[in-house]
């Protein structure tokens, strides 16, 4: 039968690395059948139970104390196993040559004061106090370290934001910084390519790819895998691709995601396609509607957005101008959207494109089931109404012969105080109304000269179908529609995407939440990497192989890991600060 014993340490540290390679030892020793080495967490407790690894010692350990535990076939193996923790301990060579280890970031600060980065990866109740004290002595922050709850990180990227620091975590597996790769991260060649990823392995295949294809890199931003969620609003994320759209060196920029928050993703797009360089864009479940809009390109995947992002670095695109929209025109609460169509296919494109702006449209004949109106005569929020359904056509002309029922409609949704953006199709050819803008483009007129009676601008924007031989002529159609003031595109697509913007832009109301944001200094960022690191050795050993000035700081848990009194102390030290 098997001896298990167990040894509760109070007040001691170790990092996780230095935990795994003592429970390997123990392992290893005569006798043993198997060891572990824990910090003592209601988790870690509950991983030792399930390998028959406990002991009521064990159970009653706290989180802060270090717990090794070893069982063996006879109590003789169990006890000299115990016995030499400690030599195995001592044994353990450090792979840094450093003559002097301080044992804080102040301490650091005293040997290599013009350091620009600070790498964390200590357990994540300490975290945060760490990454803390690094943004005092304004360094940017990679924060590996996991386990750091969500108002620790709004709170450490908010201080961060206001210094233009960057808080890349937590969770944060890589990043790329000057051709120096932190944490886990590939040797990629320098290049005009930079990539901002709220993914780890994403951005590690993103760059090994774009390596492997002749590219090279100018940053790699990592943001932690919760940065585009809802509740952190993308800040980290946002600072990096603001940074990448000012720097001269990068030519494309590469943003890569994990399933993102659609509001987050939704500002994301709306500042990227502002960036004015092309920008690819890969986030994870998030199904692009179109190849390209503007500057953007939407990759199918990982190994599309680095072969994407090496051609375009290749071959630069004519990016164009974003189009000058008219948000300042109009009255606060005009914020809807209304599709008044007469072609059916046309009027479900619209709503299939909306869905890159708004989050949801309302219509008569919905793509979405979900999303169907209760009464098609009554707008509900975004609409698009589809007047050519059967509902619209019993003992009357459909509306691409007969403009009546449509301009009726065109009057009551311009009546609408909160509606901004008025979106119609006219579809001339044979069979069509003999000249439907001469109907339309008076009634356009008339709607737009209502709205600003009311104090109000009103956008109405057509998208014609047709060609120059139709009866009615194309040329002929859209200068009357432009002659009663309507936005006129022979392209649905960019007829409703023009749409998409405006209201996008009306109602974009993240920007205004977020904190005040530092843009972050490129002359810092782009000087040589030189580095603190807090936690795991093998990130320093790491940076010493790239020949990155790097200092270990020999961190202990403040006030031996006791939280009240870490409380109190870090409470006098802000104190004497202030």
């Amino acid at each position: 039968m098997s001896v298990i014993k167990a040894e509760v340490r109070s007040g001691v540290y170790y990092d996780s690395a230095v935990l795994m390679q003592l429970q390997r030892s123990l392992a290893d020793l005569p006798g043993v059948e198997d060891a572990g080495v824990i910090m003592g967490t209601p988790t870690n407790k509950e991983l030792l139970a399930r390998v028959n690894l406990i002991t009521p010692e064990v159970e009653q350990a706290k989180e802060n104390d270090l717990v090794i535990v070893v069982r063996a076939g006879e109590e003789r193996a169990v006890n000299d196993a115990l016995m030499r923790v400690d030599e195995l301990l001592t044994a353990r060579k450090s792979s840094i040559q450093q003559d002097y280890r301080p044992r804080s970031l102040e301490g650091a600060q005293g040997m290599m004061p013009d350091a620009n980065w600070v790498l964390i990866s200590v357990a994540g109740r300490y975290a945060a106090g760490v990454a803390r004290e690094a943004l005092r002595l304004n360094k940017h922050v990679f924060l590996f370290s996991d386990n750091v709850s969500v108002e620790e990180e709004i709170s450490l990227k908010a201080e961060a934001a206001q210094k233009g620091l960057l808080v890349m975590g937590p969770d944060c597996g890589t990043a790329m910084i000057n051709g120096i790769g932190l944490g886990f991260a590939n040797k990629v060649r320098r290049g005009p390519i930079g990539v901002v990823a709220a993914a780890g392995t994403g951005l590690q295949q993103v760059a090994s790819r774009i390596d492997q294809l002749g590219g090279g890199m100018t940053f790699g931003i990592g943001t932690g895998g919760r940065d585009l969620s809802e509740k952190v609003g993308g800040v980290t994320f946002l600072m990096g691709l603001d940074a990448l759209s000012r720097d001269p060196d990068t030519k494309v920029i590469v943003l890569v995601s994990k399933p993102p928050s659609p509001k987050v993703a939704d500002e994301v797009l709306r500042v990227a396609r502002k960036a004015g360089k092309p920008v690819v864009v890969n986030f994870i479940g998030r199904t692009p509607i179109s190849r390209r809009v503007g500057n953007l390109f939407f990759a199918s995947g990982l190994d599309d957005a680095a072969a994407l992002a090496v051609e375009l670095a290749k071959n630069p695109p004519d990016i164009g101008a974003e189009p000058d929209l008219p948000i300042q025109r109009f009255a606060a609460g005009q914020k809807y959207l209304r599709g008044l169509f007469s072609g059916g296919t046309l009027a479900y494109e619209a709503q299939h494109l909306l869905t890159e702006y708004v989050p949801k449209v309302y219509a008569n004949a919905p793509i979405n089931k979900e999303n169907k109106l209760k009464d098609s005569l009554v707008s509900v929020e975004h609409t698009i109404v589809d007047l050519g359904e059967d509902e619209f056509t019993v003992g009357r002309l459909h509306p691409m012969m007969d403009n009546e029922l449509r301009i009726r409609r065109l009057m009551e949704e311009a009546d609408d105080p909160e509606v901004a953006v008025i979106l119609l199709d006219v579809v001339i050819g044979y069979g069509s109304h003999p000249d439907p803008a001469s109907e339309l483009g008076p009634a356009i007129a008339e709607a737009k000269a209502k709205a600003e009676k009311a104090g109000r601008y009103l956008e109405v924007v057509v998208v014609c179908t047709g060609t120059e031989d139709d009866p009615q002529k194309l040329s002929n159609q859209i200068r009357q529609l432009k002659r009663g003031g309507a936005w006129v595109e022979t392209s649905n697509e960019a007829a409703v995407r023009y749409a998409g913007q405006i209201i996008q832009a009306l109602n974009q109301k993240a920007e205004e939440a977020r904190p005040a944001v530092k843009p972050v200094d490129l002359e810092v960022l782009k000087k040589p990497v030189k580095a603190f690191n807090v936690g795991l050795e093998s990130f320093a050993v790491n940076l010493t192989a790239q020949e990155t000035p790097v200092v270990h700081v020999d961190w202990r848990p403040p006030a031996g890991g006791n939280e009240r009194l870490a409380s109190i102390l870090e409470r006098m030290k802000k104190i004497s600060s202030d």
